[in-house]
């Protein structure tokens, strides 16, 4: 990341999950052939966390072949493509001027990368003292590499990791 576009978090938001609920309604009507199902993934979707100010959302769609065609609808609807990211075939949007900006990642089933987010993400809403874990580790990143997004990120790896693994045991 660069000087001008900091690591940010902000104060949990309950209009989030409103937010969501919008968005998710509006890539159903743009996709719906496409579509198995859309997820409110990432610390937005986790009820009392702080988090960067937009939303991730997981676009599970029927298979790797669709991927092309949704693409396609995405941009022409302005989300800036990011690339096919994680070597796990997911593909990543950006619509920024949306109130909340967007982060779209599209992906074919039984996707693993998809598959660990939901597992995280269903951990820490039922799991209070992980949350809050994590919360400061954010907190402590985020000050850390305020100018260094790759950074912040990689830098949860190991914490994400292990959640992930407590859960499924």
């Amino acid at each position: 990341m660069t000087a001008s576009n900091p690591v940010e978090l902000v104060p949990y938001d309950p209009d989030w999950p409103v937010a969501f609920t919008r968005i998710r309604e509006k890539l159903e009507g743009l996709l719906r052939p496409y579509v198995v199902t859309i997820e409110h993934v990432g610390s937005t979707s986790i009820p009392g966390l702080a988090a960067k100010p937009l939303l991730d959302i997981d676009i599970v769609l029927r298979g790797l072949d669709d991927v092309p065609a949704a693409t396609q609808i995405l941009l022409a609807r302005n989300y800036e493509p990011r690339g096919n990211r994680y070597d796990d075939d997911v593909w990543a949007f950006m619509l920024r001027d949306g109130t909340p900006p967007e982060r779209i990642y599209i992906c074919p089933p039984d996707n693993l990368t998809h598959q660990r987010r939901i597992i995280f993400r269903d951990h820490l809403r039922s799991h209070p003292e992980a949350a809050a874990a994590y919360a400061a580790l954010k907190q402590d990143l985020a000050a850390k590499f305020r100018y260094d997004g790759d950074r912040y990120t990689a830098s949860k790896r190991a914490f994400v990791d292990t959640i992930i693994d407590r859960a499924l045991r």
